[in-house]
């Protein structure tokens, strides 16, 4: 059940709980995430049974700045240094050989660890106040649709959070873009809003794309199916969906439809067609809460317009083909 005074903006408070080993909820450009202390193995313990996620998950280090990362990383390249000036604060996560003392917890059991500094005022000025790593798992149960409001947090994890500091929607919508550095070539391993043309262009050589799972090193996101509705979601073409939907009602099956187009003629009225954005800035920051109302509709299936096969669609149609993988 959800405390209403759990919702704030009391930066300070937000710390208190964090130093007392509590669990925060905090708001990030990228989607909320569920917080606690690096430092502290209890707490992050308690994010993975809170969140029901498996213990070999690395989590994501939040800090406060770049000046932060030799507490965290050994052996920086200066691609790591080039990137976090150009994108931090940013929807950016790099992975990094861990420092010495660096939790298994956090790592997964892996040498790597993922770090960032994330956009958002009320997140940097409570990292700065706290001093330290905050972990930062998406603020939801494991492999369900992120959340990107306070509302979507209180909504999933009601109590079991201390406090959620409310710092309204997010911006970008999608989780961040995750660029592994450990190896001699730079490699995404999780699409985001930063695309590998965009690293390229300033590291001044080519950065490539692998978000398949890695047996070497483990990244968040990465798992088959992820960001997912309870509703089963099919993602198709949109002459295969409007067949889809003509079936579907025609046997008067329970069904919605998130689509670029306008509903046809043929489509029954009462049936919850939802035409969407073609800007995919857009489209990406209102997706987890389309798909969260959608999945609120309790219907038997989900169906989806695939997106265009363009590069800056590529982090949507990564989380839309994990949702209904």
């Amino acid at each position: 059940m959800q405390n209403n005074n759990q919702i704030t903006t009391n930066i300070e408070l937000a710390v208190r709980q964090l130093q007392a080993g509590e669990l925060v909820a905090f708001p990030t450009e990228t989607v909320y995430g569920l917080g606690a202390d690096a430092s502290n193995p209890v707490a992050i313990q308690r994010v993975f049974t809170t969140k029901g996620r498996p213990v070999d998950h690395p989590l994501i280090v939040h800090v406060a700045n770049a000046k932060q990362l030799p507490s965290w990383a050994r052996n920086i390249p200066d691609s790591a240094w080039i990137l976090a000036k150009h994108f931090w604060p940013g929807p950016l996560t790099l992975i990094l050989h861990k420092q010495v003392g660096v939790s298994p917890l956090i790592t997964g059991g892996q040498d790597t660890i993922a770090i960032r500094v994330p956009n958002h005022p009320l997140t940097l000025q409570m990292l700065q106040n706290f001093a330290g790593g905050i972990v930062g798992p998406s603020a939801n149960k494991y492999g369900r649709v992120s959340p990107t409001t306070a509302a979507h947090v209180a909504a999933d994890l009601g109590n079991t959070v201390a406090v959620i500091l409310d710092g309204g929607e997010c911006a970008v919508g999608l989780e961040s873009t995750i660029v592994d550095l450990t190896d001699k070539e730079p490699v995404i391993r999780r699409s985001g809003a930063i695309t590998a043309a965009e690293l390229s262009k300033v590291l001044g050589q080519q950065v490539s794309i692998n978000t398949t799972a890695s047996t070497t090193v483990r990244t968040s996101g990465s798992h088959e199916s992820h960001y997912a509705p309870v509703t089963t979601v099919r993602l198709l073409e949109y002459p295969e969906l409007l067949a889809a939907a003509l079936l579907l009602q025609q046997q008067d099956k329970q069904f919605s439809v998130l689509s670029f187009e306008a509903r046809p003629d043929a489509i029954n009225s009462k049936i919850y067609w939802q035409q969407t954005s073609v800007d995919p800035k857009q489209y990406a920051r209102g997706l987890y809460a389309n798909l969260r109302a959608h999945d609120m509709l309790n219907n038997s299936v989900i169906l989806v317009e695939r997106p265009p096969q363009d590069i800056a669609w590529l982090a949507i149609l990564d989380r839309l083909t994990r949702a209904s993988a």
